[in-house]
C-alpha cells in the first residue's frame, strides 16, 4: 500500500467524533508504513464538480459513443479529474457522521460524481453490473446520535452504513472494514467520551493487520 485516500464527509473537523475515529486510524496505519502517502480530501472544502446539465449531455454522448460538445468537455474535464484521483489511490479510509438517517449531502454530490460508466462500473446486458475499482481496501468510520443496532426495530432507519457499502460493493469493492461509534448523543459527557475512546482503540487494533495487508 503506497497511497491512501482519506476522504472526510463531516463539516465538524476536530468536533466530529467521525473524523476523530478515523484521523486516529490513518494515524497508526502511518505508524506502521511511514512511507504511506496519505491524501485528505474534505468534502465540505473541496471543489466539487456541480454535475448539471453540461455534466450530463458529456455523459450521455459517452455512453452513446458520440463525440463530446466542446462547451461541455470542460465539465466532464473535471468529473474525469475526481475520478482519477480516486482512483489512484491503494487504500481508501472514509469518516462518515449519520444526516437524517442517511449521509451528508456533499458525499451524496462526491458519490454522483464519482460513479460513472466506464470509470468506476461497466454494465453488460448478460453479466449486469461490474466494478472496475478491485483489489483494494476500504474503511469506514460511522458514527451516529442514535444507536441501531443489527436485528432490532431500529436497524430500519439505518440508512447510512448500508447504504455506503451498497456503493461501494457496486464499484468493486470486497474488502470493506468498519467501525461504529453510536450513540454519539444519548448519557452523560462522560458516557459519550467513553464510546469515542472504545472505538479509537478498536481503530488502532484493526489498523495493525489493515496497514500491512
Amino acid at each position: 500500500m503506497k497511497s491512501l485516500l482519506y476522504i472526510q464527509a463531516s463539516p465538524r473537523r476536530e468536533r466530529s467524533r467521525s473524523i476523530r475515529v478515523a484521523d486516529t486510524f490513518v494515524q497508526a496505519c502511518r505508524d506502521r508504513q511511514k512511507d504511506l502517502e496519505v491524501i485528505r480530501l474534505n468534502l465540505f472544502e473541496a471543489d466539487l464538480p456541480v454535475f448539471d446539465g453540461a455534466a450530463l449531455e458529456a455523459k450521455y454522448a459517452i455512453l452513446h459513443g458520440q463525440d463530446v460538445h466542446p462547451e461541455h468537455k470542460t465539465a466532464w474535464a473535471e468529473v474525469e479529474a475526481v475520478i482519477e484521483t480516486f482512483r489512484r489511490a491503494d487504500a481508501y479510509v472514509l469518516a462518515v457522521p449519520m444526516w437524517n438517517f442517511g449521509i451528508p449531502y456533499r458525499l451524496k454530490h462526491y458519490f454522483d460524481v464519482l460513479i460513472q460508466p466506464g470509470y468506476t462500473f461497466t454494465f453488460d446486458p448478460d453479466a449486469g453490473y461490474s466494478g472496475l475499482v478491485t483489489g483494494k481496501p476500504a474503511m469506514v468510520i460511522y458514527a451516529r446520535g442514535g444507536a441501531y443496532p443489527a436485528d432490532t426495530p431500529m436497524a430500519a432507519y439505518d440508512l447510512q452504513k448500508p447504504y455506503v457499502e451498497q456503493l461501494l460493493r457496486f464499484i468493486g469493492f470486497e474488502d470493506i472494514g468498519s467501525i461504529i461509534v453510536e450513540p454519539t448523543l444519548h448519557g452523560s459527557a462522560e458516557d459519550r467520551e467513553a464510546i469515542v475512546n472504545k472505538a479509537i482503540e478498536e481503530a488502532r487494533r484493526l489498523a495493525g493487520d489493515w496497514a500491512a495487508a
